[in-house]
């Protein structure tokens, strides 16, 4: 596609455009924003001001137009997230810093209407992130972010053997001086390796230590030499000088025969992800087939939009159209916000809005509806979207759509935390839709369910390949969860509570459950393998979790003051069964948090396999316990999962959405007729 560079002159926002290139993309502009003249400097949250007076030179060795914009705004949301949640109020912020960045960017669009991408050098930064993404959705950009989540390491390393010639303009971190101003990259290596080493400072300058100016770079049609500068200094001392350089003449030289850049681009998989790669490809497929006897007819029918509320969690379960009107013709268009306002409505009931939702699971009729199900479900959401997931399922007709929900009721603003990452890059895929990453609340992970995606294009392994698809949804997922660590502190180890691949293919389930088995993260948590008629994109497998940061407020031992630590989880499981029937049960949970994940698999028609739980410590209050319940059963039986609805129903009623599948198999056990999970908390003490 063809994009403008978003220009600061520094080192990865000129790094980053090779890998545009790298990718097929074409340069056709340039943006920058700085001080107004006369002024140096500005103490902004997001953009480099620093050597703007030699910006005009960098956009004139790209031999593209530069397009400018003096900054007048100013950090005034500060916080993890820019924009209103809530799609009617989810434009920009007036005064904000980032509405510069927006209108630098719409004159570009107008002199450029066939520009669709915006080169960003963000490495590590959230605020930057959210800010360049806002701006790109609302005039329909797509943010390339090819640094995003690199190891700096690795980076700087690249930089330099890809011949970027960058010095250092500005020194404000620990160990650096104003006598490394004017060094380049190559000279600062072993400088910048070490006081990472020696204080964490990192390596690329992601933490403010330091800024740069690009001199050289492969793309450049000519070189920048600095004829006249001028060293500034605020603060001098030999722990952490503040010191900047004051371009004062520069010139453009002619560059001698150029060549090739050494560009490396990272590999796909990582390590371990090749291993899961290897698990799968020399795991044989079963021979068992994937046509099934549907019995639609017999589908379950629990009670619709059934809710809940705990704690400060409340569920919303089996949202679908109203069976009322099952002769009425209804688009899908229809029936997604008939859906919507019902969820709407219900959550209305506890004070809550969508902005609150955490996760939400939709299932559809056919693959084939979900761009317009996806256009529908847009418009419902702003900034921090809740996570998702999206398959294929046998629903009985006339329903195309259900969905249930999970919503938190926070305090503030920052109880929530979303990772929507909307960017191009070689991290994980981009969620350019209405969903985020990750949502996390409550220390309470909702992981969107990941398929196998190549990030930097957006598009499935070719050709097809299992074992391929397998290890790239596992990454993801793995690369979600240190993102998020990133994002909120760290400090956090973060345990797996339930998990669930989606499959297309009864055939695929051994060789994903063998990948599983071995690997760490999954080893313990309830874990779940059904098969559904079809994924997204036509995908093979969709991995998708429910994690625990393993945090918690507990009492000290010594004055009983309430401190946050980090906890372990406890896994447990066992099986029961009668004569007609066999029962397997999988157990996450904490002693010191009520956070619970329960898998029970059953095989059989006998409502006392069920009725054993509560022999079982740890279960015997799941009826009170539980949140949301997914009933996940096989379609050529249903009746078999009845006998779960009514034990669910006793008393008051829990919410239990259906789902409707063609294959339903656990760590040791295949061929079940339902199984349940749910997500369950309790009211504190």
């Amino acid at each position: 596609m063809k994009y403008v560079a978003l220009l600061s002159g520094g080192k990865d926002s000129c790094f980053n455009l090779l890998h545009c290139a790298k990718n097929g993309h074409e340069l056709v502009a340039a943006a920058s924003l700085g001080p107004e003249p006369g002024k140096e400097e500005l103490d902004s949250y997001l953009y480099q001001t620093v050597g703007q007076d030699a910006i005009e030179f960098v956009g004139q060795a790209l031999d593209v137009p530069l397009y400018r914009r003096v900054i007048s705004g100013a950090a005034v949301e500060q916080g993890g997230e820019y924009g209103d949640r809530d799609p009617s109020h989810s434009g920009g912020i007036h005064g904000d810093e980032t509405e510069d960045l927006y209108e630098l960017l719409l004159t570009v669009k107008n002199h450029h209407p066939d520009i669709r991408g915006v080169s960003v050098g963000a490495i590590l930064s959230n605020y930057q992130r959210v800010r360049v993404e806002h701006v790109c959705r609302r005039l329909g950009f797509t943010p390339l972010c090819y640094l995003w989540q690199r190891d700096q390491e690795e980076l700087l390393s690249e930089m330099i053997e890809a011949g970027m010639e960058a010095v250092l303009i500005k020194v404000a971190g620990i160990g650096l001086t104003a006598r490394d101003l004017g060094r380049n990259l190559a000279e600062m290596q072993n400088s910048l390796l070490k006081l990472n080493r020696l204080y964490g400072s990192h390596i690329c300058g992601e933490g403010g230590e330091y800024e740069t100016l690009t001199l050289d770079c492969p793309l450049f049609k000519k070189r920048i030499n600095l004829d006249d500068v001028q060293t500034i200094v605020h603060s001098d001392n030999d722990f952490a000088s503040v010191a900047y350089l004051r371009v004062k003449k520069a010139t453009l030289v002619a560059k001698s025969g150029a060549s090739a850049p050494v560009l490396i681009v990272p590999s796909v998989l990582e390590e371990t992800s090749s291993d899961i790669q290897d698990v799968v490809a020399r795991s044989p497929p079963s021979s068992g087939s994937d046509n099934v006897t549907l019995n639609v007819s017999g589908a379950l029918s629990p009670r619709t939009s059934v809710h809940k509320r705990t704690g400060k969690w409340v569920a919303v379960a089996n949202v679908q159209r109203d069976s009322a009107d099952s002769h009425d013709e209804l688009t899908v268009e229809d029936e997604v916000r008939e859906c919507f306002e019902n969820l709407k409505e219900t959550l209305a009931q506890y004070s809550l809005t969508l902005a609150n939702c955490a996760n939400i699971n939709i299932f559809i009729s056919s693959m084939d509806l979900f761009a317009r199900v996806n256009a529908v479900y847009a418009t419902y959401f702003g900034t921090s979207p809740p996570a998702r997931a999206c398959v294929a399922a046998d629903l009985p007709s006339p329903i195309r759509v259900r969905l249930d929900s999970v919503a938190f009721a926070e305090d503030n603003p920052h109880a929530r935390q979303a990772l929507h990452v909307q960017g191009l890059s070689y991290w994980a895929p981009a969620n350019i839709g209405p969903y985020s990453q990750a949502i996390i609340a409550d220390e309470q992970v909702f992981i969107s369910g990941q398929i196998g995606l190549i990030p930097s294009s957006l598009a499935l392994p070719s050709p097809q390949s299992l074992a391929f698809e397998t290890a790239l949804a596992f990454q993801h997922v793995h690369r979600v969860v240190k993102a998020l660590k990133n994002n909120s502190g760290g400090g956090w180890a973060g345990h797996y509570q339930g998990i669930v691949y989606w499959l297309a293919r009864a055939g695929d389930l051994p060789p994903v459950r063998e990948a599983s088995a071995q690997f760490e993260g999954d080893s313990e948590a309830p874990t779940l393998f059904v098969v559904v008629p079809e994924l997204p994109k036509g995908a093979l497998v969709e991995k998708q979790v429910i994690l625990h940061t393993g945090q918690a407020d507990v009492p000290d031992e010594d004055d009983g003051t309430v401190v946050r630590r980090n906890v372990e989880p406890l896994y447990e499981k066992g099986e029961c069964g009668t004569l007609n029937g066999a029962l397997h049960w999988e157990v996450s949970s904490f002693r010191e948090t009520p956070s619970k994940v329960v898998l029970v698999c059953v095989r059989g028609e006998d409502r006392e396999l069920l009725d054993q739980l509560r022999a079982v410590s740890t279960l015997s209050s799941l009826r009170l316990e539980a949140l949301s319940v997914r009933l996940f059963y096989n379609v050529g039986k249903p009746e078999a999962a009845s006998s779960a609805l009514s034990f669910f129903q006793d008393s008051e009623p829990v919410p239990i959405t259906p789902v409707p599948c063609r294959n339903i198999a656990s760590r040791n056990g295949d061929d079940w007729d339902y199984a349940i999970l749910a997500i369950c908390t309790r009211d504190s003490v």
